[in-house]
């Protein structure tokens, strides 16, 4: 099983590679991909939007994720984030309102700056969470370990890495 510091590391790689992909979009930043898809700078912003709502999820604090029923839980968790460790992949989907963004940072040298910080928040919960030992309550999947849960940020981050022009 990985450590704390081993899946923090994954994250600042994974939002390292998000960011490199949008120094390469050039002209198309604002543009989306296709109908109905994200603008590269959209894709940032949900992927910074997550990254703070899960440090608030990890720091204890009300998030923006949506509250399912705690009998739900057990559920999701197992068929949704488990087999996503588990496969080191993540499901498509789609997001709630909260994590649709209408638009992200103006360049991707905005994009660097957001993503980097809303990462640095999360690292930062991550490091506080791991020092008192206690797991993650989250309002979607229940307790979950610290490192799973940074775990499936990663893997969350890589998937929309691949949304970006350019990356397969």
């Amino acid at each position: 099983m990985a450590d704390v510091n081993t899946v923090l590391d994954a994250n600042r790689a994974a939002v390292s590679e998000l960011i490199a992909a949008a120094e390469k979009s050039g002209e198309g930043w604002l543009v989306p991909r296709a109908e109905g898809k994200w603008s590269p700078s959209q894709v940032v912003e949900h992927v910074a939007r997550a990254l703070e709502e899960s440090a608030n999820v990890v720091a204890g604090a009300p998030s923006k994720f949506p509250t399912l029923p705690s009998f739900v839980r057990p559920v999701i968790r197992t068929l949704f984030f488990k087999r996503a460790l588990k496969n080191q992949s993540f499901p498509r989907g789609r997001t709630n309102r909260a994590f649709n963004p209408a638009n992200g940072p103006a360049t991707p040298q905005d994009a660097r700056a957001r993503l980097q910080a809303a990462m640095a928040r999360f690292d930062r919960e991550c490091r506080e969470r791991a020092s008192s030992g206690q797991p993650v309550t989250s309002t979607i999947f229940g307790e979950v370990t610290l490192v799973d849960y940074a775990q499936f940020q990663a893997l969350h981050t890589r998937h929309h890495c691949r949304q970006m022009p350019g990356v397969v």
